[in-house]
């Protein structure tokens, strides 16, 4: 590809035309970044499954109710469920001053909350705040078993 460089100083003509040396035409990378866009999928969806298997298993073994919504937004819910929860137990209990009696109150709270849209609209908070948008959530947000189990 042909370039003009002559609106350039020209103190700053040559370093430029080392950096387009070693840069691919605007019309190569595209075409390399469109046939790319095949193994960045499957990339995506190979971390999507490890993702979606450990909130499963994390769900089962801390006894999480199952989602409610539209069942596209159920994986992306349990995601970003356990993605949250867990760092809110980094957040308070590992590195803050929560004990376990603390967190065992916070998690019957968790389990209360069961559309997944709540915990996909919470997906960027962080883990410390998680107490205080509990409180905030609203009875639309609530499942409609029996939290105590």
């Amino acid at each position: 590809m042909t370039h003009n460089l002559s609106n350039r100083p020209a103190d700053r003509r040559a370093g430029y035309a080392r950096w387009l040396e070693g840069r691919d035409c605007t019309d190569c990378w595209k075409a390399a970044r469109d046939t790319d866009t095949e193994s960045k999928e499957a990339w995506l969806a190979a971390k999507r499954a490890e993702e979606q298997q450990a909130a499963r298993a994390w769900a089962e073994q801390f006894d999480m109710p199952p989602l409610e919504g539209p069942e596209r937004a159920l994986d992306w819910g349990e995601r970003s469920r356990h993605q949250l929860v867990t760092a809110a137990y980094s957040a308070l209990v590992s590195e803050g001053t929560w004990d376990e009696a603390d967190w065992a109150v916070l998690e019957d709270k968790i389990r209360t909350i069961a559309r997944a849209g709540w915990w996909i609209d919470q997906r960027d908070a962080e883990g410390a705040d998680l107490p205080e948008l509990l409180d905030a959530a609203t009875e639309n947000d609530r499942g409609t078993e029996n939290p105590f189990r």
